[in-house]
């Protein structure tokens, strides 16, 4: 039986002070890992026997977000939208005409990160000997940590990730893509999330394609959770992911002109049963001043 808010023991204490209490919060942040079940071993496909323990794992509560950014650089500004809808000189009827917007990438991050992101950080950079080609850069951002890895090398990655004992990432949750058309040479970037349920960590990973050449390598021989998940972003956003099983469309039909959500996708209009008259898209409605 649940207890209710008021319900108290014979103390007067709320029967549920002590749960309360003792609950945490698990994720992405490193204060928040938690050390492996008691009597779990982690098998390996790499000789090392992994060395996890939570004293190990715990972050510096002292240390910032801005502290990891370091002397890495400056935010990406990749482009200022004005407006909504991409609506250019004439009048928006959206109510949204004095938008103004900056879209940009935060600012690399630079080790030390702090807790077990070092930890992440380091062990790739045994197993991986280009580490530099491989991963482009690191970006710690709202709490959480994004590696942006070079298209080619993702499969031997995400292999490591998920084989290596220390590392042991073995669920990819999602893939999602998005469509920055300012961001010339990698108008197209998939994102990966991958979650470690040995170690309790989530990281993700970014990976881009320009849009003259919109591949990247499946990870489905790697994680087959990614089938479905590929397979919509390829239908959404056109990124063609090579050597996927049956890369085919999976909300739209087969015969479906474009991707619906890249930025320059038209927006359409309703037809209006009267006269032949439509409403127009956003972007092409006339103003009325």
């Amino acid at each position: 039986m649940t207890p209710e808010p008021g319900d108290r023991d014979k103390a007067g204490a709320p029967l549920n002070a002590e749960s309360d209490a003792k609950a945490r919060i698990k994720g992405g942040l490193p204060e928040g890992e938690s050390a492996p079940d008691a009597g779990t071993r982690a098998e390996s496909l790499t000789p090392a026997e992994p060395g996890v323990a939570s004293d190990e794992t715990q972050a510096d509560a002292s240390r910032s977000e801005v502290a990891a950014t370091g002397d890495g650089g400056r935010a990406e500004v990749i482009e200022v939208r004005k407006g909504m809808f991409g609506v250019r000189g004439t009048g928006d009827t959206s109510g949204y005409g004095g938008l103004n917007r900056t879209i940009e990438f935060p600012a690399p991050s630079q080790p030390p990160f702090g807790g077990w992101w070092d930890q992440v950080y380091a062990r790739i950079g045994e197993l991986v000997p280009n580490y530099g080609e491989v991963v482009t850069k690191v970006v710690i951002h709202r709490g959480e940590i994004t590696f942006f890895v070079a298209r080619q090398h993702l499969p031997a990655l995400v292999q490591h990730l998920r084989d290596d004992a220390q590392l042991r990432f073995e669920f990819c949750s999602g893939v999602s893509g998005v469509h920055y058309p300012a961001d010339t040479g990698r108008e197209l970037h998939a994102v990966y999330h991958l979650q470690s349920m040995t170690h309790n960590r989530r990281i993700r990973l970014e990976v881009s394609a320009p849009e003259s050449d919109p591949h990247i390598p499946s990870v489905v021989r790697t994680y087959p959770t990614a089938d479905w998940h590929e397979r919509e972003t390829y239908d959404m956003f056109g990124i063609v992911f090579d050597g996927h099983p049956a890369l085919t469309r999976i909300l739209m039909p087969d015969d479906w002109p474009g991707h619906p959500q890249r930025k320059d996708y038209p927006l359409g209009g309703i037809p209006v049963e009267y006269k032949g008259a439509t409403v127009p898209p956003p972007d092409q409605r006339r103003t009325y001043c």
